[in-house]
């Protein structure tokens, strides 16, 4: 059974903020910071984005011990095994509450956090992918047994080993607004395919999304960042998208 994201007050105890840095010292100086900089530069785009969420994640270490009506990152523990093995029950992740404001919406591949009441079975804090964003039109599956989405048949190398895309077909043509939103487990996950015959067919809106999941902040062991994918880099925005 798929269950939901439960936040964890407790990873705020927990959590140890990063010591300060250890320098290079092979690129100590100005030198240093010249092949440091052509090295980012000069990184392929996911590589360099997976750096950023590096920094983003130190950074939330480091405010999450912030009053709570102040948080800019919030921990939250993962219970279900629907986003394996992105996310495993027991994770403690951390949430950029702040990744979808000022104008900036989900994008496809982003791992969200969101309020699934009223709109996934039961109340409470869900996490799971976004495959498809509004105007997209997603379709499961072509020959190859992929999702499309607008047409462009995506790899998702994200998905648990031995997983199919997904056991059940559907076409959807996401409204402007909404999400389709689904785990990495395919065969575990509860998740938009389950409400395509319940109001709003699965889909759930921007609005409802508490924000993007970073990294991981706990056990020490499973301490990284989630990485940016690029399996959505080749789908081409939906005829009349803006942006």
């Amino acid at each position: 059974m798929d269950t939901e994201a439960r936040p964890d007050e407790r990873l705020t105890e927990r959590d140890r903020s990063s010591g300060p840095g250890t320098a290079d010292q092979a690129g100590s100086g100005q030198d240093g910071r010249s092949r440091s900089a052509r090295a980012f530069r000069d990184a392929p785009p996911c590589r360099r984005a997976g750096i950023r969420r590096a920094g983003i994640l130190s950074a939330c270490c480091l405010v999450v011990l912030l009053p709570a009506d102040i948080f800019v990152a919030q921990p939250f523990e993962i219970p279900s095994s629907s986003m394996e093995p992105t996310l495993r029950p027991g994770d403690r992740v951390l949430v950029n509450k702040l990744a979808y404001r000022f104008d900036a919406e989900p994008r496809r591949g982003d791992v969200v956090v969101f309020d699934g009441t009223e709109y996934f079975s039961g109340s409470g804090d869900y996490v799971k992918r976004v495959v498809g964003v509004g105007g997209d039109r997603v379709v499961c599956c072509d020959r190859r047994g992929r999702v499309q989405v607008n047409g462009t048949a995506v790899e998702e190398p994200y998905l648990h080993p031995g997983d199919t895309p997904s056991d059940v077909s559907f076409d959807v043509v996401v409204p402007e607004g909404t999400l389709w939103l689904m785990g990495d487990h395919r065969s575990r996950s509860s998740d938009s395919r389950d409400r395509l015959g319940s109001p709003g067919g699965g889909m759930v809106p921007v609005e409802r999304v508490v924000g993007r999941v970073e990294g991981i902040a706990w056990p020490p062991a499973r301490w990284s960042p989630v990485d940016t994918t690029d399996a959505f880099e080749g789908v081409r925005d939906p005829a009349g998208a803006h942006g």
